[in-house]
């Protein structure tokens, strides 16, 4: 599971050093860190002694692993419930697979180890999905760039967020045909990616993943729901969004971090 965690410069007051906010950055940082690494261990389905991978098996109960693969797993059959079923983790061949909602899962729980330790504003991001809180230097808004589907030199748009928000995307421009059509059986090859914005990374990676999969069919859904929207690029370049989706943002030469 790749990640960068990106904490904006504290300032000082006569009361605090530089070394002393450094200090709780770093340690906040190594906790963030050891979060996701946690994650990794758990549900990864490429580990074989992973309580993921042996709960697939049968070889444990689900009450035999950690809490908090219930605790994902509950989430997925939310997501799975507003997506109509295009997000599926049940579907998947082998058994259970919730990789389509654990990085961002893992990333939010990262974001709020910082946020407890009182780091005032951080962005992670988690395989090219953005979670934020906060602000970054001089009171900005988060500004993230939507990659373009033929080129990764180039931003299809920039996504300002002020505060707390999510970005997550799915593609299959840079892995090939990755993503299993859960009704179909088969992987999804209409879209060239779908983008999701919304107030959570783990419910906003799950439903980029559920809009691929679904050829767009979901941005209507999505539009529907507070605080979320989409957009999808097909394999022509053609775009559409959800309704309130921000599609006119320039992209800045050098936005924040990158979708992808």
């Amino acid at each position: 599971m790749s990640y960068l965690l990106r904490v904006p410069t504290e300032s000082t007051s006569p009361e605090t050093t530089d070394t002393d906010a450094e200090r709780r950055a770093r340690t906040a940082l190594a906790r963030a860190q050891a979060e996701m690494t946690w994650a990794d261990e758990v549900f990864s389905t490429f580990k074989p002694q992973s309580p993921m991978s042996r709960l697939r098996r049968g070889e444990i109960e689900l009450e035999e692993a950690p809490p908090e693969v219930a605790e994902v797993l509950e989430l997925s059959r939310l997501v799975r419930e507003v997506t109509d079923g295009w997000f599926d983790p049940w579907s998947m061949p082998g058994g259970v697979d919730p990789t389509g909602i654990v990085k961002g899962w893992a990333a939010q729980r990262a974001l709020a180890v910082l946020k407890t330790s009182g780091v005032p504003g951080a962005l992670i991001n988690a395989g090219g999905d953005i979670g934020v809180y906060g602000h970054p230097e001089d009171g900005q808004a988060w500004r993230i760039a939507v990659r373009d589907h033929v080129s990764a030199e180039r931003s299809l748009i920039t996504v300002e967020i002020d505060g707390d928000g999510a970005v997550a995307t799915s593609g299959n421009y840079e892995r090939g045909a990755h993503l299993l059509d859960p009704k179909r059986g088969r992987p999804a090859t209409r879209l060239a990616s779908a983008t999701v914005i919304g107030r959570d990374l783990a419910f906003s990676d799950a439903l980029a993943t559920a809009v691929f999969v679904s050829d767009g069919r979901l941005l209507d859904r999505i539009g529907t729901l507070r605080g979320y929207h989409a957009l999808v690029v097909d394999v022509e370049g053609v775009v559409r969004a959800s309704a309130g989706f921000p599609l006119t943002l320039p992209a800045p030469a050098e936005p924040m971090a990158a979708s992808a």
